[in-house]
């Protein structure tokens, strides 16, 4: 039984992994990393550590794949296993890091709750525009992490370093997942890590955006289940 840490994403709450949850439990104890407290990766995965178990298989969401590279670098050796989830080793270009800042200004603007609505189906695939689960589920998500931590988490995000110096040392098993459709961290990029982490496995779901946890979890839950060994 091995221990395992999920991180969400950024504007994520625990319930980003509510699907994956029934088949990991029976494999291991699972934890949902807290991501809003810190105003910087480093910080936020220094806290995250503070409360893990002393080993565990790492699971990261997106900003929480950012989050994953950090606690490498800080605890390699509790490490066993690492899994990416639309995420990348790339640092912000500056006009992302323009990008995230034009997103906090109008959710300022237009009122947080607003701006979770409006944008509850930005990053799912074109065919679940609309989807009134998925929506339901970016908005509570949302609500739950704030405009304040929506702030913190996009400057921590924008702060990240480039891991991709790091990928070749990573020397536990590594699955990568991804959406064919994700907007927001496009197949070029995990192909990257996949090629630069030793052994990667990569695997891609069709017909899903970045939103793969619930949108794909047919997928995902078995990427995940044979990543942790069966």
């Amino acid at each position: 039984m091995t221990p395992i840490l999920l991180v969400p994403g950024l504007l994520c709450s625990e319930e980003i992994f509510a699907p994956q949850l029934p088949v990991l439990w029976p494999r291991g104890p699972v934890t949902i990393a807290n991501t809003l407290a810190g105003d910087s990766l480093a910080e936020i995965a220094s806290l995250i550590l503070a409360d893990a178990p002393p080993t565990f298989a790492l699971a990261g969401l997106s900003m929480g794949g950012y989050l994953a590279f950090e606690i490498i670098r800080q605890a390699p050796e509790r490490v066993s296993r690492l899994a990416l989830i639309c995420t990348s080793a790339r640092p912000d270009t500056p006009e992302q890091s323009a990008g995230r800042r034009k997103m906090v200004a109008q959710a300022h603007k237009v009122g947080f709750e607003r701006f979770c609505a409006l944008g509850a189906d930005a990053l799912t695939h074109p065919s679940r525009k609309g989807d009134p689960a998925l929506n339901a589920l970016s908005e509570r998500m949302g609500l739950v992490v704030g405009l304040e931590g929506f702030a913190r988490q996009t400057e921590a995000v924008i702060g990240r370093p480039d891991s991709r110096p790091l990928l070749a040392s990573i020397a536990v098993p590594t699955a990568i997942i991804v959406g064919d459709a994700d907007p927001l961290t496009p197949t070029a990029l995990s192909e990257e890590m996949a090629a630069m982490i030793p052994d990667a496995r990569l695997v891609i779901a069709e017909d899903c955006g970045h939103v793969i946890t619930h949108e794909r979890p047919d997928v995902v839950n078995p990427a995940l289940a044979a990543w942790l060994g069966g």
